[in-house]
């Protein structure tokens, strides 16, 4: 085991600390390897074959080693071709960096009498994470200040997640926010249980109170309601689903959710059409959503690609109120042009099939899948298209800041990377009706902008863009994403 421990930190001194996916991968000699991997593989003289005589894990102090088993796609016993199992090697180690539990992966394999022993060294994160709830009820400062109850205008609590609960890979969420505006939420998650880690559930519920409500839209802008002494809206959901996990990237789910939501009357007067004629209702939700996930790192991507195919089916249990049918579909490429370019495209599209919509459900771009440059509006229908395409440049990756001052491994290392792009959009909303003050649905919408992306720990990327859109107008827009 000491011999196990020895290789394990020899590996990991090789690396530069935790980083995003496509930069942790160096040449580490002595062996042919694919370019760019954290891969090693000491000679076999003589052998083109090989059988897997033993498998460990280290520096997973947390993460149970059959979880991380699951993962991989051979186990002791298997015939290994040589020739091949560099690249076979890094494919599994990116299958584990991708769980998003470690901030680094490295492996090696030698040849023993009993045949082939790979070591896996995992460097695992920080997996805690409460953040305090305190927000102001108003939409700025100014508007707070002038309240003269604003003391009483303010929201606070706690937002806690724990992920790889119990060393398993489950993840445990709650919030709770009390003050102006109230919600409560426990969600829980296991991704696989069983030998294989194919077969999981989620379950969660979660109760929300909020004194402010978007409750119409308006030349493509949403108005909000406000209210002193009461909630233009309450909404309550519990849910439950099954997840088949083939692998990492290759998973299946389906969820079945039960929603009662109710308005105030003073929602109701304004817009009558925001339930169809309702203050109350109540509905089932069933999702089935089939997800493939094969670009090289999950938060920042730059080879590979994504698809996502949803379909959800809404029955109300008020009879009169008719089924809403909504299929989702999105995808996206990935390609390294060399000479630190790269290149991704994505597109999306929704088609939602009912007799009639409810204003609460005719949400199209604008609130999820966004044309950049159009922040500010919000485009309502049934059906939209959703074009993105960007060229991005690797500008600088300094050495990792290393704070002294921390102990943990976990946390005291910060890796950063600079990527400038540019990029373009097109979307389309097709809205059979709309009101006539809303001039953006059935309208081409597009853009074109340069960003600045920063990529760090924790799988944090924060973007800063400058925009052209359609309708001429220039802005500075930031965000907290990945934007394909």
């Amino acid at each position: 085991m000491l011999a196990v421990l020895l290789l394990f930190l020899q590996l990991l001194g090789n690396t530069r600390g935790p980083a995003p996916a496509d930069t942790l991968r160096r040449p580490l000699r002595p062996v042919v390897a694919p370019a760019d991997t954290l891969v090693r593989v000491l000679p076999c003289p003589g052998l083109t074959r090989a059988a897997v005589s033993t498998i460990v894990f280290a520096g997973n102090a947390i993460t149970k080693a059959r979880i991380l088993r699951a993962e991989l796609d051979f186990k002791e016993g298997d015939t290994l071709a040589l020739a091949d199992l560099p690249a076979r090697l890094e494919a599994n180690r990116r299958r584990l960096f991708n769980l998003q539990l470690f901030h680094a992966v490295v492996v090696q394999a030698s040849c023993r009498a009993q045949g082939l022993l790979i070591v896996f060294g995992v460097q695992e994160r920080w997996y805690t994470f409460p953040v305090p709830i305190l927000s102001l009820a108003d939409r700025n400062l100014r508007s707070w200040l002038d309240r003269a109850d604003r003391w009483h205008r303010v929201d606070y609590g706690l937002h806690l997640t724990r992920v790889n609960f119990r060393g398993r890979n489950e993840t445990l969420l709650g919030n709770l926010q009390l003050g102006f505006n109230r919600k409560y939420e426990l969600f829980y998650e296991v991704p696989g249980l069983g030998r294989y880690r194919r077969l999981g559930f989620g379950v969660g519920a979660s109760y929300y109170q909020s004194r402010s409500l978007d409750y119409l839209t308006r030349a493509d802008r949403l108005v909000p309601l406000r209210a002193e002494d009461d909630f233009p809206i309450q909404r309550f959901y519990a849910t439950a689903g099954l997840r088949f996990r083939h692998t990492v990237q290759f998973r299946t789910a389906f969820d079945a959710s039960y929603h009662r939501e109710t308005i105030s009357e003073s929602v109701y007067r304004n817009n009558p059409d925001y339930f169809l004629g309702r203050i109350q209702r109540e509905f089932l939700d069933f999702t089935l959503t089939s997800t493939r996930n094969q670009r090289n790192t999950f938060a920042y991507p730059l080879t590979g690609q994504y698809a996502q195919v949803s379909l959800s089916h809404r029955v109300f249990l008020n009879p009169t109120t008719p089924t809403i049918t909504t299929l989702y579909a999105t995808y996206a490429r990935y390609l390294a042009l060399g000479h630190q370019f790269y290149y991704s495209v994505g597109a999306s599209a929704q088609l939602r099939l009912a007799r009639s919509l409810a204003y609460a459900d005719s949400h199209a771009l604008g609130y999820g899948d966004l044309v950049r440059g159009y922040d500010e509006f919000v485009i309502d229908g049934r059906h939209y298209g959703l074009l993105r395409q960007g060229l991005t440049y690797r500008l600088w990756q300094p050495r990792p800041i290393q704070l002294g001052a921390l102990d943990s491994p976990k946390v005291n290392t910060i890796p950063l990377a600079f990527y400038g792009n540019i990029f373009a959009d097109a979307g389309y909303v097709v809205a059979p009706t709309t009101a006539p003050q809303n001039q953006l649905p059935n309208h081409l919408l597009r853009a074109v902008g340069i960003g600045l992306h920063l990529v760090t720990y924790y799988d944090r990327v924060f973007t800063a863009e400058y925009t052209l859109n359609g309708l001429g107008q220039w802005g500075y827009f930031f965000r907290a994403e990945f934007p394909i």
